[in-house]
């Protein structure tokens, strides 16, 4: 080996050896030294999807250790304060099951433990309530309720109730998978209201109909919506609605002609009138259409005459003699 290149091999292995030691210096690893510890603390988790609700059981929750510094205000650390709570809101599997999620011990299971104290649940039992927003009525959306009656000027709609939770549509109390309702298949809605409300939906359900207004979750502005007017939509018709069809009027029939003048019979006796009859026909014999029943006072007369066999009637010039 020549000198230049044993220079060239030397200066390597210096250089080499000089970057390992700067290494090893910078990231201070020295044998038997353990990686610095992380904080922990216990939080229970749910083993399963616990839907909106169910009551937790113990074989459904299970405490595990997590950084500290990611658990969440609130969140429960033993099993024993999950068991036997209803759920607000649906739990998913391995997330931490928070105070503010289940309802108060006792509280019971099913629709009761969903209502909070000093609330009620009222049940809307008509279609045309949850197919007003087409089928996305889901339990925990928030609506407006809207109420049309006849007033004095006419039908109007206004609204009755804002901003009330949706407990349950028909028998369910937890979304469907897809977020959608057939709403063919809806026949109620149950919301959650003060008991003040719960009277006016009653009687309101009694005198009008309702129907629902679908909000944002995020929006909790008051509606101010003043009161729509069937009028003022008549109005609207009334700008681009087409001229009048006039119908002509039928004639009016003509009135029934007057009534013949009526004819009278006569009987005289020797020459003088004894007694005049008014009839409402010409007598049978006269070959003209009448009741045979007007003559018959002709011949009562005729046999009161009998005793005087002077007497004759005659129809054209009534009774006489010979």
């Amino acid at each position: 080996m020549s000198l230049r290149t044993g220079l060239v091999v030397l200066l390597a292995l210096v250089s080499g050896g000089s970057a390992a030691t700067l290494v090893k210096s910078y990231i201070n690893i020295t044998p038997g030294t353990a990686a610095p510890q992380v904080e922990t603390a216990p939080v229970v988790v749910a083993l399963v999807d616990i839907s909106r609700g169910s009551s937790i059981t113990a074989e459904q929750v299970k405490v595990r250790d997590v950084p500290k510094a990611m658990v969440a205000p609130g969140t429960l650390t033993r099993v024993e304060d999950a068991v036997d709570r209803a759920v607000f809101i649906p739990l998913m599997k391995d997330e931490p099951v928070v105070d503010g999620k289940l309802a108060p011990k006792g509280a019971g299971r099913g629709m009761a433990a969903l209502v909070p104290e000093g609330k009620r649940a009222f049940t809307i039992n008509m279609p045309s309530v949850v197919s007003s927003v087409a089928g996305f009525t889901l339990p925990g959306n928030k609506v407006d309720v809207l109420l049309t009656i006849e007033g004095k000027r006419g039908s109007v709609t206004t609204t009755l109730l804002e901003k009330l939770e949706i407990l349950a549509v028909d028998q369910r109390i937890d979304a469907p998978a897809d977020n959608h309702v057939d709403p063919n298949q809806l026949r109620s809605v149950t919301l959650l209201v003060t008991p003040s409300e719960a009277a006016k939906l009653g009687l309101a359900q009694t005198k009008g109909v309702l129907q629902l207004s679908l909000r944002s979750l995020k929006d909790e502005q008051p509606a101010n919506a003043s009161p729509a007017r069937l009028a003022e939509l008549e109005g609207l018709e009334e700008e681009v609605a087409p001229p009048p069809v006039v119908v002509a009027e039928a004639p009016k029939p003509l009135p029934p002609p007057p009534p013949p003048p009526p004819k009278y019979v006569s009987i005289y006796r020797g020459g003088n009138s004894v007694q005049t009859f008014a009839i409402s026909g010409s007598p049978a014999w006269a070959g003209a259409p009448g009741p045979r029943a007007d003559a018959a006072g002709f011949k009562e007369m005729a046999d009161a005459d009998a005793g005087d066999p002077g007497a004759v009637f005659d129809p054209g010039r009534g009774a006489t003699r010979n």
